[in-house]
């Protein structure tokens, strides 16, 4: 018997496995896939992110082999380009996906939690009396019917397409905005530096990313991308026809296919159920571009966990409810961050006017990449504990967000 299934093994699930694992917790993580695995990802934890992993002591995995990213650059229309660094002591990790998952799960595994790859869940096990309450998951048997799996707490990890939480009606696709990311790795890029790129342009932006082995993560996210079939060609056409990138790509190559996720926006209407909670991208899904992805599944796992132990120690009721408020303080600014973003990047009208505004006063857009990075998080209290910084010129977090 378990006392908590965690079903996704990614950053959100691994933490969360972990927070519980060295409390003394009786944890099963569950992932239908086998790792190592490839999962398109900007392959880069901000300051916020790194500092939250590096207090929970989950880095000696990884951290020796990945570089150092000291800030972002950003250009736009018009000519506007605006290089911040994160400032003294403090940067961003660039580290591929997959080598960072399997040094989560090994830090999972160390803590005592039990790890089985290659697992399709299926669902949830509810108890609909006297109130709906999850009581544990089904996934597929061996000889391929369904196996049920009781426990009091599930924690759903599982992606934007969470096999928990969608059919619970707790998470949905919203009509706008609906694009697609397509990403790739590319060799022979000119001018790569320690710092993370973000090209943004009417309707669209590219993001360039040094990776270890001389590589750079390419992602071109795009509103209802056409000829699918080779999304390698769109890629490539995209930073071929680019001003400030065609140049730097004209003897690059891509070593891979690339991979393809959309629509990606996905909204949360709760942070969970009775007996189920959400976290990482299961929780609502958030635009890559402002590379906070990975900190937002951190962070979101750690809550998870702790509003599990809350409700085991007898502080907490309802951990969904506890989680959704928390939630709301921590990332509050940073959702309305991020649909500012996606609504000025969707409109050609104020990606001019932004990139005007940038190139007249480019210290608004330094303290706008700072605060992406959660600058101000890590050098308030040194270890992302918390968000309580609104945006530059943005309003204070508070109150309903999703």
């Amino acid at each position: 018997m378990f006392d908590v299934i965690v079903v996704g093994a990614g950053p959100a699930g691994a933490v969360a496995a972990t927070v519980l694992a060295r409390r003394g917790v009786r944890v099963l993580m569950l992932d239908r896939a086998r790792f190592p695995r490839r999962k398109l990802c900007g392959d880069t934890l901000n300051p916020g992110a790194l500092a939250m992993l590096r207090r929970l002591g989950m880095t000696e995995g990884f951290e020796a082999g990945a570089l150092k990213l000291d800030g972002m650059i950003v250009t736009g229309e018009h000519g506007v380009r605006v290089r911040s660094a994160y400032g003294p002591g403090l940067h961003a990790l660039s580290i591929v996906r997959h080598v960072l998952d399997t040094a989560l799960i090994g830090v999972a595994t160390a803590a005592g939690a039990r790890f089985e790859e290659g697992v399709l869940v299926r669902g949830t096990i509810v108890d609909e009396t006297p109130v709906p309450r999850v009581r544990g998951i089904v996934m597929a048997g061996r000889d391929g019917g369904d196996v049920r799996v009781p426990a009091p707490f599930v924690i759903a990890a599982d992606g934007r397409r969470s096999a928990l939480a969608v059919p619970l009606g707790l998470t949905h696709q919203p009509k706008r905005p609906r694009r697609w990311a397509i990403g790739g790795y590319f060799a022979g890029v000119q001018g790569l530096e320690p710092y993370g790129e973000m090209h943004v342009r009417r309707g669209r932006y590219i993001g360039v990313a040094p990776i270890p082995g001389a590589l750079a993560n390419v992602c071109l996210v795009v509103p209802e991308p056409r000829n699918m079939d080779d999304p390698g060609a769109l890629l490539e056409d995209a930073v071929s026809r680019d001003p400030t990138l065609r140049d730097r790509f004209a003897g690059a190559a891509l070593i891979d296919r690339p991979a393809v996720l959309g629509p990606l926006a996905v909204d949360a209407r709760d942070a969970g159920m009775d007996g189920l909670l959400l976290a990482g991208d299961a929780a609502g899904f958030i635009d890559p571009m402002t590379g906070d992805g990975l900190r937002f599944a951190v962070r979101g796992g750690e809550l998870a966990a702790q509003a599990v132990l809350s409700t085991m120690e007898g502080t907490v009721a309802r951990p969904h409810v506890a989680l959704r408020q928390q939630r709301e303080r921590e990332f509050a600014s940073k959702w309305r961050f991020n649909r500012t973003l996606r609504r000025l990047v969707a409109a050609p009208f104020t990606v001019e006017a932004a990139g005007a505004i940038a190139f007249a006063a480019p210290a608004l857009l330094r303290r706008t990449i700072q605060f992406a990075g959660d600058v101000g998080v890590v050098s308030r209290d040194g270890a992302g504990a918390g968000e309580r910084e609104g945006p530059p010129g943005g309003p204070r977090p508070g109150g309903r967000t999703r």
